[in-house]
């Protein structure tokens, strides 16, 4: 029997993020700084990362205790082999409404897009922040051009993992300059164009609130170019504010977890690549499942060990930060070791 689960605040488990990977084959200077993650970083090494078989199991047990949508997510998802085979096991399991994944879409062929569709995967979201080459390149410090991600984005599209939705992380003075071209190039397409304030996940990239361009403000500069109209949420706690541009050229989004922290909707929780959920893409800890797995625990064991962490759950890490030009606690866990 299948238990209406909420936390402190009464919030809902709904979705569960899943990192596949520590690793990432870009450096983008706000998850993966290349000064701190270079040639002889240490990744986890594969015995350490859960299964497929491990991963599939809590995913049943989550959607047990509500668990409707799962995104795949990093590092770079893709890194892992045999994708495909894990979608397919998390496509059959009862309970499971949507299975999407986050991708740089580097290594996003069309053969490849066609298996994840085949798989059970339904739609796909790129991260993109720059449509200018040689800002794109800089940000993702590696030197691969935007025009692969562009035809990964396409090969999306063809296979039917649609709507593709892109996300642009926008650093004042990095890539702000982009924004109107983003938004044409976007414009008139089936893709979702969404803008993210750029937040203090982890302790590695400096972030401070000079940075942040408010969402508001992107919004304004989009609206005297292209007037906008606001569309309903999809469901309660979408991250995204939706709008569409009124000459009917397609929709787009704004997320402000900085200007105007949504925690109070929040239902998501995370699962890092080796095994410890995370309640909060802030925390600064994790609660291990992999050990009591690995050691012999029952699916009831496990069930009410997640009941347990959900229902004390009070991150509120976004309303508390406020208007403090720093984070609020350094030792956070960083963005490429739990996905966005």
């Amino acid at each position: 029997m299948k238990t209406a689960l909420t936390d402190t605040l009464g919030r809902p488990l709904r979705d569960l993020r899943i990192s596949l990977t520590d690793r990432c084959n870009f450096r983008c200077s706000y998850c993966m700084p290349k000064a701190l993650f270079g040639a002889n970083h240490a990744f986890m090494p594969r015995s350490e990362l859960l299964s497929f078989e491990e991963i599939t199991r809590l995913a049943q047990l989550f959607t047990e205790l509500g668990v409707r949508k799962l995104r795949l997510t990093g590092g770079e998802p893709l890194l892992r082999r045999d994708i495909d085979r894990l979608i397919g096991m998390l496509a059959a399991l009862e309970g499971v409404e949507d299975i999407s994944l986050t991708t740089n879409a580097s290594m996003l062929t069309l053969d490849k897009a066609r298996a994840l569709r085949d798989a059970g995967l339904n739609r796909i979201t790129v991260s993109l922040d720059a449509i200018d080459d040689a800002t794109f390149q800089a940000m993702n410090d590696v030197g691969f051009p935007v025009a692969k991600v562009l035809a990964g984005i396409a090969n999306a599209e063809q296979a039917g993992l649609t709507p593709v939705k892109v996300n642009m992380v926008v650093q004042r003075g990095v890539n702000d300059h982009d924004l109107l071209a983003m938004a044409e190039y976007f414009r008139g397409t089936p893709h979702i164009l969404r803008f993210i304030e750029t937040m203090d996940v982890g302790s590695t990239n400096g972030w401070c609130l000079d940075q942040v361009i408010p969402s508001a403000d992107v919004r304004a500069q989009l609206h005297n170019q292209w007037p906008l109209e606001p569309v309903d949420a999809n469901y309660r706690g979408e991250v995204a504010e939706r709008y569409r541009y009124a000459d009917g050229a397609g929709e787009i989004g704004f997320i402000s977890s900085v200007t105007q922290p949504f925690c109070g909707d929040c239902s998501r929780a995370r699962l890092s690549a080796e095994g410890k959920l995370f309640t909060c893409l802030f925390a600064n800890h994790g609660h291990d499942l992999r050990a009591p797995m690995r050691t012999g625990a029952s699916d009831q064991d496990l069930r009410e060990q997640l009941s347990r962490i959900w229902s004390a759950r009070t991150d509120r890490y976004s309303e508390q930060r406020g208007e403090h030009t720093q984070p609020i606690d350094s030792r956070r866990i960083e963005m490429s070791y739990i996905g966005g």
